[in-house]
């Protein structure tokens, strides 16, 4: 038997159920969640059916049926303790052309009630055509123990936003491909959501732009640690110039094709061996850029963390090419999880300091005294950024040391204001930042905000 699972707009239609009995009453239940308008003829009624049509919530012909009662009906079920009367409603059914199903009369029947999974609007319907309602019960219950509880409000936010996206874009190819990612993400209530925001730019604004190079982390190595603006610039770049670190499972995300396919480049550096020189990456991502390419610098953890990422900013910024940094998580997080451990244990640990096993050698410049050798990342500083202040500068830190408090981090509204360590508690007083925020504090702060003022000066920076 082939059978097409349809779902029906029940909704203010009229049906009709004859028999009020034990059989019955267990479709009445679902027959009532769909909105129908449900007549109930039977000449005796269990007592939840008579309180039912005392509720006004269906009606309630107390009689034997007739053939009459089948007009003006969309659906029909014939749910009696009397093979015959069942057999007589299906046929007179037929004779109008309306669906009819006699339960468990298989040869007496137009469609069948599946056994339903609900979370809200979703519905998982199983149906064995008649041979088999028990196992059709039992794979429901597996499959409701398997299903998360709240499907049922995602759903509802995912609909509000798949309405969204059909009343502002025009139907094409991509917009299928977005209703399709989306649905694949978590909706939350917040009005910052990423998937929101995603809804409404359109995958579009999301993908890596041509003549434009995106610093990317890999984070520790597991794709599932990727952010997903990281996942979408990946596989929409033109070109990857990638870390060795970085695992085949990560690179495997870039578009495959012998033309349309992206170009893959390992530009690692390992244990000392050089195949290529960090100039020769810097023209590689300009070159590219220059040529209308979408270019990702992809690499290990996180880009800013022991990557000689201020160097290749640099370069950007004095080409004139346009630049975005894709933060990822760095491999020290990774190993902290990896070990179940939190690195600001408060019974233990206060601060965290981040090094490399060898520093870069200059001669061009004199040492720095060991106390100023760091960059300070001071999580929720509070508002009394002078008495923080005062502190360092008792410490034997130079006023002009570069600071910089970021409110709000990668958010829409996120905000950076710059100063010196000698003007923190002014800037504190005259500007308090809005929670979340941080400070970080440094003589690497000059270089990236010197970078990017290259940058600006250039007229290059990215939207």
């Amino acid at each position: 038997m082939s059978l097409l699972p349809i779902f029906l707009k029940l909704e203010g239609r009229q049906g009709l159920l004859v028999g009020a009995g034990t059989v019955a009453l267990e479709k009445i239940g679902s027959l009532l969640k769909t909105g129908l308008r449900l007549r109930v003829v039977a000449p005796e009624a269990r007592a939840e059916v008579r309180e039912l049509a005392a509720e006004g919530k269906l009606e309630w012909v107390q009689r034997e049926f007739e053939a009459g009662d089948l007009d003006g009906n969309f659906i029909v079920i014939a749910a009696t303790d009397v093979p015959e009367v069942n057999a007589a409603v299906y046929r007179e059914a037929v004779a109008r052309g309306i669906p009819c199903n006699s339960v468990d009369d298989i040869p007496n029947c137009d469609f069948f009630f599946g056994s339903v999974v609900s979370r809200g609007d979703l519905q998982i319907a199983i149906s064995t055509a008649g041979e088999s309602p028990a196992l059709a019960q039992r794979l429901r219950r597996e499959i409701d123990e398997q299903l998360p509880r709240d499907l049922g409000p995602w759903l509802a936010k995912l609909g509000e936003l798949r309405r969204e996206v059909l009343a502002t874009q025009p139907r094409s190819e991509e917009r299928r491909l977005l209703l399709h990612e989306l649905a694949q993400r978590q909706v939350c209530d917040s009005a910052l959501c990423a998937t929101k925001q995603l809804a409404r730019t359109g995958r579009e604004a999301a993908r890596a732009v041509a003549g434009s190079v995106y610093l990317v982390g890999a984070g520790p190595g597991d794709p599932e640690l990727l952010t997903l603006k990281a996942v979408r610039v990946i596989e929409s770049a033109d070109v990857i110039l990638h870390d060795d670190l970085v695992p085949q499972s990560i690179l495997d995300l870039a578009r495959s094709g012998d033309e349309s396919g992206a170009e893959v480049v390992n530009v690692g550096k390992r244990c000392g061996a050089k195949n290529i020189t960090q100039e020769e990456i810097n023209t590689l991502m300009i070159d590219h850029a220059r040529a209308q390419r979408s270019v990702v610098r992809l690499k290990s953890g996180d880009p800013l963390l022991f990557g000689r990422a201020a160097e290749e900013l640099a370069a950007l910024a004095e080409a004139g090419v346009p630049f975005e940094i894709v933060p990822g998580v760095s491999a020290a997080f990774a190993a902290a999880a990896a070990i179940g451990r939190s690195l600001t244990d408060r019974d233990w640990a206060s601060h965290v300091i981040l090094t490399t096993g060898h520093h870069a050698q200059s001669h061009n410049r004199e040492a720095l005294p060991a106390v100023e050798a760091g960059t300070r990342v001071v999580y929720m500083p509070g508002r009394d950024l002078g008495l923080l202040a005062s502190e360092w500068l008792d410490e034997g830190l130079p006023a002009d040391l570069p600071c910089a408090v970021v409110s709000r981090a990668a958010q829409p509204d996120q905000r950076v204001m710059h100063t010196t360590l000698g003007g923190l508690g002014a800037l504190g007083e005259v500007e308090p930042a809005a929670a979340p925020s941080l400070l970080i504090a440094g003589w690497a702060v000059r270089e990236r905000t010197t970078a990017r003022e290259m940058l600006e000066d250039a007229g290059a920076l990215a939207d």
